[in-house]
């Protein structure tokens, strides 16, 4: 491996180890204050970071430099598993919780400034997301990857960030989400999303990118296809657990998603 190669690999355990660790050190002071914060956070929190370690070292990593098929697999992880693991987390509630109030006014509004409205809107959020994958698949990008680690380092970061937003984005939660779209909005993209998704996976098994053999195409197209279907089921079947949340307009009192 060069050394531009290892150097990118620890970077990235790097982000996760401090990723994992600010959100450890954050529980003490909830639990000082007599705050409850559920165990399940902590495990998705850890387990969305620990999906990107294993992407971005390890076996795994080394083989998807060479391997189009263990590439696919790390953007699995990567691309929507951690995501959604990382979203169910409530990151930003223990920030808000765990800030002195001085503090987390600016986040507060940061989260409520128009920027913000914009790149969780849905849309924007499924662009980002399915219309990165198209970018990376379909045009000279994937090969790119391989020629400057940086630049893989890059990508793999853009299809976090973008799978964390549209995750965000269409489920609204469970973090604060001012600028939560209607759920009709946020179910629509995430079907519309899915589907780009496979229709992307099944043009990869008939048409290689360039400078990949047809049989790792295949076989990644259906890891892309089928491993990515039990990630995309659960998100569906979370988006489809907001919908009650429209009775509380009726009076019928459930507490909305999105105000942990």
């Amino acid at each position: 491996m060069s050394e531009h190669g290892a150097a990118d690999q620890w970077l990235g355990l790097l982000l996760a180890g401090a990723a994992v660790l600010a959100y450890l050190a954050g529980l003490p002071r909830l639990w000082r204050r007599g705050s409850a914060w559920p165990l399940s956070r902590l495990v998705w929190w850890v387990g969305g970071w620990l999906c990107v370690a294993v992407a971005l070292a390890g076996p795994l990593a080394q083989r998807a430099h060479h391997d189009f098929v263990a590439h696919m697999a790390t953007h699995v992880l990567v691309g929507m598993a951690a995501p959604l693991l990382l979203v169910s987390a409530a990151p930003v509630t223990l920030l808000l919780r765990v800030l002195p109030a001085a503090r987390a006014r600016p986040v507060a509004r940061a989260r409520s400034s128009p920027l913000v409205a914009v790149l969780t809107h849905p849309l924007t959020a499924t662009l980002l997301s399915v219309g990165g994958l198209w970018a990376l698949y379909r045009t000279g990008l994937h090969a790119a990857t391989h020629a400057d680690p940086w630049w893989r380092l890059v990508v793999t970061a853009h299809v976090l960030a973008a799978g964390y937003l549209f995750t965000y984005a269409v489920l609204g939660g469970p973090d604060p989400s001012p600028h939560r779209a209607p759920a009709a909005w946020r179910a629509g993209m995430s079907i519309a999303a899915i589907a780009a998704h496979n229709v992307l996976a099944k043009l990869l098994y008939a048409e290689p990118p360039p400078g990949v053999p047809t049989d790792q195409a295949q076989q990644a197209g259906q890891l892309m296809y089928y491993g990515g279907a039990p990630v995309e089921l659960a998100l569906v079947v979370l988006v489809c657990r907001t919908w009650p949340a429209l009775s509380v307009s009726l009076g019928r009192g459930r507490k909305p998603p999105g105000r942990a």
